[in-house]
């Protein structure tokens, strides 16, 4: 907040955040589905597919963490979705590596 650098303006996040969810209306539509995060297994294994690398890093990340089965979806679900924020058509591991950062916030405990 103390940076003098001006981010992004709200009108280009959300017409960013539009496409996104437009990306995933379409993407989803022909299963009944709206967004990202209703995905099935099925549906997470068809779109988010990961190259080897991504596959062993987020191995490494749930064996090291102990993560659930169902922690390993979300993360999927994640990445996904900010691949689609980026406007991109698959999962990188930059996308992994900012959605296993947040599950790490996530499982935090203050």
């Amino acid at each position: 907040m103390a940076d003098p650098v001006d981010g992004e303006s709200s009108a280009t996040i959300r017409a960013r955040v539009e496409k996104a969810r437009a990306i995933q209306r379409e993407r989803l539509a022909s299963y009944g589905l709206h967004a990202n995060s209703a995905m099935a297994a099925r549906h997470i294994r068809k779109f988010c597919p990961l190259d080897e690398s991504g596959q062993k890093l987020l191995e490494m990340v749930v064996d090291k963490l102990g993560m659930s089965a169902r922690s390993y979806s979300r993360i999927l679900k994640v990445a996904r979705t900010i691949a689609d924020l980026a406007g991109e058509e698959n999962i990188g591991q930059m996308h992994l590596a900012e959605a296993i950062q947040y599950r790490g916030l996530d499982r935090k405990t203050f």
